[in-house]
């Protein structure tokens, strides 16, 4: 595999940008080589600045949900270009999308466009904090929200994936009010609530069963559905688990590959925000119309009928191919899946928090990335991060993929 173009790239990048990337986990640190830099992309497929040819798994880690460059998408975006990138200003496109984020997600009652997951997390925090005069929130170790100063504690994603999941530069006093629980544990939840009973403004998570035991303490449920809105369902996870938060962030896939974000929620908090309250929050390209017209044109292709089985059909095929593969070669994995999202850990299992994650085999992953790469499939650089399908991926692309695997396992079988 030729790789001589990306590694004058990199060489290049590192001279002008800390560590020759905008995003640490593209230096490929984790998985000890280095980073194939991207010419263009289509359907499933990503084409290196060497010509070399994959199978992306990544997805632009999860927005891509209808593949690399769809053409009804590209032609939206490029017709919304020519009127204009950015205006600053009020449009019938913003107020289109936030019509069919609201219908999609009823929770939603009200929703506030902006730029990022971080920066709807961040938003959604400052709200619930507003809205219940308390300080303290709650998240779940290992997981991550985004690097806003009160959420990288005990961190995941690619926080983890570089063994810096408190990282320097947040104030202790800051840090002081961020507590944290282990995942999945709901005594431990309502221990810390009650020891604390009183000063908790919210809960943040990725979707689990929190309901009753915030609504008892009175604080606010925020989801962050950033990664699981509009993938393992169109009104995402809550509505696959039929669970009703008091805020969602959204992300990712309601931008259609363009940078987004949104939070929303119950009337009663969302009013807070200014103008209507004295919540501020404001952003120059909130709600533009390039992303926003990425998003309409992705979310009217999602909902038509059938899309998410089709989904759920290819998570379940290259799921049950790669478990089967790694039991056929003696290999000890275990597989978690929901939809068409995944991830393979290189552990007995099962994988139910942070702890358990964490007793990964990182290096055996690192070798797995590396043979997959090798034949062509791209998957994250990190073993904490998962695996994105999209509808642009074929039975062939992922026959391809669990014949890949099965070669990468014996290989680690070996070794």
């Amino acid at each position: 595999m030729k790789t001589n173009a990306s590694k004058k790239l990199f060489e290049a990048a590192l001279r002008v940008m800390p560590g020759g990337v905008n995003s640490p986990v593209r230096a490929f640190k984790a998985v000890w080589t280095l980073p194939h830099f991207i010419a263009r992309a289509r359907g499933a497929k990503l084409y290196d600045a060497d010509g070399n040819a994959f199978v992306d798994y990544v997805m632009s880690w999860g927005p891509l949900v209808l593949g690399h460059a769809p053409a009804p998408v590209v032609k939206a975006v490029a017709r919304a270009a020519a009127r204009g990138t950015s205006y600053g200003a009020p449009t019938a496109l913003e107020v289109q999308l936030a019509e069919m984020i609201v219908e999609a997600v009823p929770s939603m009652e009200r929703v506030r466009l902006v730029n990022s997951g971080t920066e709807a997390v961040m938003s959604a925090i400052r709200l619930a904090r507003a809205y219940t005069g308390r300080d303290a929130i709650l998240k779940f170790e290992g997981c991550y929200h985004g690097h806003a100063d009160s959420l990288l504690v005990k961190a995941g994603s690619g926080a983890m994936t570089l063994g810096i999941p408190d990282s320097p530069g947040v104030p202790a006093d800051l840090a002081r009010h961020t507590f944290t629980a282990p995942y999945n544990d709901i005594t431990a939840v309502e221990r810390l609530l009650e020891a604390h009973r009183g000063n908790f403004a919210c809960v943040i998570v990725e979707p689990v069963a929190l309901r009753d035991l915030t609504h008892h303490y009175r604080i606010v449920l925020v989801f962050d559905e950033v990664l699981t809105g509009f993938r393992v369902a169109y009104g995402g996870a809550q509505a696959r688990y039929g669970v009703t938060p008091d805020l969602t962030c959204l992300g990712k896939i309601i931008g259609g590959g363009l940078p987004v974000g949104a939070y929303g929620g119950r009337a009663d908090i969302m009013k807070l925000i200014a103008p209507d309250g004295p919540v501020y929050q404001a952003g120059t390209l909130s709600g533009n119309p390039l992303a926003v017209t990425a998003g309409i044109e992705t979310l009217k292709l999602l909902k038509k009928a059938g899309v998410y089985r089709q989904l759920e059909e290819r998570g379940r095929q290259l799921g049950d191919g790669l478990s089967r593969a790694a039991r056929e070669a003696g290999l000890q994995v275990t597989l978690n899946r929901v939809g068409s999202m995944m991830t393979l850990f290189f552990t007995p299992g099962p994988v139910t928090d942070y702890a358990s994650a964490k007793k990964s085999d990182t290096q055996a992953y690192a070798k797995y990335f590396r043979a997959m790469l090798s034949q062509g499939i791209y998957l994250a650089p990190s073993q904490f991060e998962a695996v994105f399908l999209s509808t642009a991926h074929t039975p062939a692309d992922l026959n391809k993929t669990v014949k890949a695997a099965r070669a990468a396992f014996n290989k680690l079988k070996i070794t």
